[in-house]
């Protein structure tokens, strides 16, 4: 059975909880707090030497890191993850845009404001990432105008990756009610089958 080293408030680790869920996949959970220092106790390390969660525990004494690269690994072969080589590419892409484009901006945010509660101290710094975390909204909202999911118009872990913070990014100080098309794709992603919240420990 694969055992996952999450923290409860994690997007990240959320997309791997989310996944397993959709996958039918059973598995054990084991909470890390991050507040608390503990991806940084030499244990953790052992396990993972970046210090970060979501970690997948594969089998014995083999782990796997990096929400993407997790759910890559969980999603080949599944219909969460595309056989034509273009919408493969095209999936990538979109996992790429989530990690460089949107969650440095959103994520922060979120876990400045919302996570920390030290708004006021990072007054400044998110007031830059309000312009850039709205940039990567509005290139979601432009390629949804006519279409229900982010690649091929089917649910895969594009979605999952981009869902993830998108639909907490007022927890970031972000309004989405201006984006119409990002709100119709957010009820799409939870009308799907054995869709859990990010407060769901299973």
């Amino acid at each position: 059975m694969y055992k996952l080293y999450d923290f409860l408030p994690s997007g990240n680790s959320y997309k791997i909880r989310l996944l397993l869920s959709q996958l039918e996949i059973p598995y054990k959970r084991v909470e890390i707090n991050i507040l608390k220092g503990e991806s940084r106790t030499p244990e953790f390390l052992n396990k993972n030497l970046n210090g970060r969660i979501p970690l997948l525990e594969i089998e014995e004494g083999k782990y796997l890191a990096e929400s993407h690269a997790i759910m890559y690994y969980l999603s080949e072969g599944t219909e969460y993850f595309p056989n034509n080589p273009l919408e493969k590419a095209q999936v990538m892409q979109w996992l790429c845009f989530e990690q460089y484009s949107h969650e440095p901006y959103i994520a922060t945010s979120r876990y400045w404001i919302h996570i920390l509660g030290k708004a006021d101290e990072y007054k400044i710094e998110l007031e830059q990432k309000k312009i850039l975390g709205y940039a990567a909204l509005n290139v979601m909202e432009k390629h949804l105008e006519n279409k229900i999911f982010f690649v091929g118009n089917r649910y895969t872990i594009a979605d999952i990756s981009l869902y993830a913070y998108t639909h907490m990014a007022s927890e970031g100080g972000f309004d989405l009610s201006g984006f119409p098309n990002i709100l119709s794709w957010l009820k799409g992603v939870e009308s799907q089958p054995r869709y859990i919240t990010i407060n769901t420990i299973k």
